[in-house]
């Protein structure tokens, strides 16, 4: 068995803690029903937010979900690149699968669509969202 990286990221509208909670947990419920992930599977997992994000630690929520009680968690905040996507919330989830690594599914929501449409997700609601916010400066996603 092998173990798997499977990336996602989302965007907040708002610098709430309900609110940032409310994101974070829609991304790991995304990640878990895209790739029908077992909470035992599940290795580790590592959350980073944008400076502009501080109300609440992202893998707060991750706890209530039933099973992640012992998984190993990390919050960290990303290196502030100017005209990077502001507002933005990245999980990374270590997976123990059998599953080769182009058989995993990644998902970007929300405003982080923009930054991998590959992997762009669609969730209920996120066509009311606002334009994705930018960090100050002229640097543009890859």
């Amino acid at each position: 068995m092998a173990t798997r990286g499977v990336r996602g990221a989302t965007t907040a509208d708002r610098n709430e803690a309900a609110h940032v909670a409310e994101r974070s947990l829609e991304l790991l419920r995304a990640l878990i029903a895209l790739n029908g992930i077992a909470a035992e599977d599940v290795a580790s997992a590592t959350f980073t937010m944008t400076e502009d994000l501080d109300a609440e630690f992202p893998a707060l929520p991750a706890r209530s979900i039933e099973g992640w009680e012992s998984v190993p968690l990390l919050c960290a905040r990303e290196v502030p690149v100017p005209g990077s996507l502001g507002r933005c919330i990245r999980v990374l989830l270590h997976w123990n699968t059998d599953r080769k690594q182009t058989e995993v599914r990644h998902a970007f929501l929300r405003g982080a669509r923009e930054l991998r449409p590959e992997w762009s997700v669609r969730v209920p609601g996120d066509e009311d969202d606002p334009e994705p916010v930018r960090l100050p400066g002229a640097v543009r996603p890859r």
